[in-house]
């Protein structure tokens, strides 16, 4: 893999951004890599696991001579983050971002975003239930999907440059607007995060004869409930970010799920059975 650009500023040296770092470190495409993180530990850790050449608790500073800037924090932060580091970018800088929401982040960067500059909404589809720089590794895009939701600042050499450093982390690169994105995210992603944290709530606040019901769980519920283990600011943030179109995911689940309850009271054998047969196919159509 050739070189793609010379300097990175990461911003948020956790999981997601920890990881691109990582993966454009060992693809050859970033000559040097600077983090920034409000939490010094974090950095100092990503310094002495290789993912990044230097490190920066004044973002201004960390930004001021890069030519991407990449902001992996909680998505109600990622405009704010912008807004705070807008003035220290260098002219021609790109700034992308890897919120799972994407519509108001696209708006309200694109607002913040100097003349000159260019803001390239961004998605990588990937992730674990772990979070923290110490959970990177640079294989977590490889065979991955990486969703860029190009704004009114996006111009055709921003967003080569964009899709070009996902393909070398290893990821597919598709375009999406921004709106498209969210509805799609909010029944894929979102709704099945507040499923899993919920169903997981439900259970262990259970009162079954004063048992402790959790401690009964077993292989089928923990693979269900997986990602209940996934950071909640995170999840509170991408829910209130996506609010509409999650409780649109959310009241379709709703109704599923009455449905199932009517097939059920009702001892609806062949109900129970179509039902069942119709998710399975469903999701056998997916692996």
């Amino acid at each position: 893999m050739s070189l793609i650009i010379k300097r990175l500023a990461v911003i948020g040296t956790g999981l997601i951004g920890g990881s691109f770092a990582l993966a454009l470190r060992e693809a050859g495409a970033v000559e040097h890599i600077v983090g920034i993180d409000s939490d010094r530990s974090n950095l100092e850790l990503a310094l002495s696991m290789g993912l990044v050449d230097e490190i920066a608790e004044d973002a201004c500073a960390g930004v001021s001579s890069a030519e991407v800037v990449f902001i992996s924090v909680p998505v109600r932060s990622i405009a704010p983050v912008l807004a705070s580091i807008s003035a220290a970018l260098p002219p021609g800088c790109i700034v992308t971002d890897g919120g799972s929401v994407k519509a108001a982040i696209v708006r309200e960067c694109d607002a913040l975003i100097p003349p000159g500059c260019s803001f390239v909404g961004g998605h990588p589809i990937a992730g674990t239930e772990h979070s923290g720089v110490a959970a990177a590794f640079p294989g977590l895009f490889r065979g991955k999907r990486s969703v860029l939701t190009p704004g009114a600042t996006s111009d055709a050499q921003a967003l080569d440059t964009v899709a070009r450093l996902w393909a070398a982390a290893g990821a597919e690169v598709c375009r999406m607007e921004a709106g498209h994105h969210d509805r799609i995210f909010a029944e894929i992603s979102h709704l099945p995060h507040a499923i899993a944290y919920t169903l997981v709530h439900a259970v262990g606040t259970a009162d079954v004869e004063g048992e402790n019901v959790l401690s009964y769980t077993a292989g089928g519920f923990r693979d269900f409930t997986r990602i209940a283990s996934s950071d909640p600011v995170m999840w509170r943030d991408i829910s209130l970010m996506n609010k509409q179109a999650l409780l649109a995911s959310i009241d379709g689940f709703t109704a599923s799920l009455a449905e199932l309850r009517r097939r059920i009271e009702g001892d609806d054998c062949d109900g129970l059975t179509e039902f069942f047969t119709t998710a399975k196919k469903f999701r056998d159509g997916i692996l």
